[in-house]
């Protein structure tokens, strides 16, 4: 089976790497040519374009920014949707809309194409080591076929329905993470504004009510350490709350608790955080109340 993978970025490319390790034939592209040709290094085929990635596989994985770019690499000028030969699958991994991704496979249907979105969730680290979560929008016959695939690259592989779908869970699923580390920097902060210790707070909140995945995750790595540099970017998580609001509004369902999870990262980005990670959230509150948490130490105002 050929594989080409479009978008061999700080996901896509571990992903790729992966097969490519396991032995398929995988032909990638990039805007950047370093990443392409760090792969042709452990023996991927590298491409110049789009195009010549598609037009000879049997699978096609893109892992790009958002819809806009996806459409574009779909359907737009030079798109991948008529260089594919009938039958090739291809698998969005991206973080998009369910109703971009619904659009898009409308088109590929016609055009003789399976599209699927399959979106992931484990970050960089779950990338390299091939332990991802895919939530999968497929029909049940070509998620059959694509799963053996799919298993080099994530270790909970999961059907969701049809495609759509995946994006759908995703989002859910972001929705929640933003939202529990928009509630988690506030409370932290009126902690230590309250006279408590960041570390009695993470050792007694972690095995009480309180506990979630943000507080394990996030507290002891980036915001006790105050390093927030790598893990998943603040502009990625304003991204996907954003896709949330837009579902909410395409399904006619109000969402005032992601809308205000939304603005307080909308802030935590004019502050000039967006790349950091997202628990440097916490600094919008430390900005409006003069508190901070740094190397595990309280440093406060009134």
């Amino acid at each position: 089976m050929k594989i080409g993978f479009i978008g061999v970025g700080a996901m896509g490319k571990p992903m790729a790497k992966n097969l490519i390790n396991t032995g398929y034939e995988v032909s990638v592209y990039d805007l950047r040519p370093e990443q392409v040709q760090e792969l042709a290094s452990l023996g991927a085929i590298p491409c110049e374009t789009n195009l010549e990635v598609s037009a000879s596989v049997d699978i096609v994985f893109t892992s790009l920014p958002n819809a806009a770019i996806v459409e574009t690499v779909m359907n737009g000028p030079g798109g991948i949707f008529k260089a594919c030969k009938k039958g090739t699958i291809i698998i969005d991994m991206s973080s998009v809309s369910p109703s971009s991704t619904q659009k898009m496979a409308a088109i590929a249907e016609k055009m003789g194409l399976e599209y699927v979105d399959a979106p992931v969730s484990g970050g960089t680290k779950g990338a390299e080591s091939g332990n991802l979560t895919i939530m999968v929008g497929a029909r049940p016959n070509i998620f059959e076929k694509i799963k053996p695939v799919l298993n080099v690259i994530g270790k909970n592989i999961y059907h969701v329905g049809e495609t759509g779908l995946g994006n759908a869970i995703k989002i859910i699923n972001n929705l929640l993470l933003g939202g529990n580390m928009a509630v988690l920097a506030e409370a932290l902060i009126l902690g230590v504004k309250c006279g408590l210790e960041p570390e009695v707070m993470k050792e007694i909140i972690s095995v009480s009510s309180g506990g979630s995945y943000v507080l394990n995750a996030k507290m002891e790595n980036f915001i006790i350490k105050d390093n927030f540099q790598g893990g998943f970017s603040m502009d990625l998580q304003y991204k996907d709350l954003g896709l949330a609001l837009e579902a909410g509004r395409e399904t006619n369902m109000p969402l005032p608790l992601t809308s205000a999870a939304a603005q307080i990262f909308e802030s935590g980005r004019a502050l000039g955080l967006g790349r950091e990670d997202m628990s440097s959230v916490i600094k919008v509150w430390e900005n409006i109340t003069g508190t901070t948490i740094a190397g595990g130490l309280c440093k406060g105002g009134e």
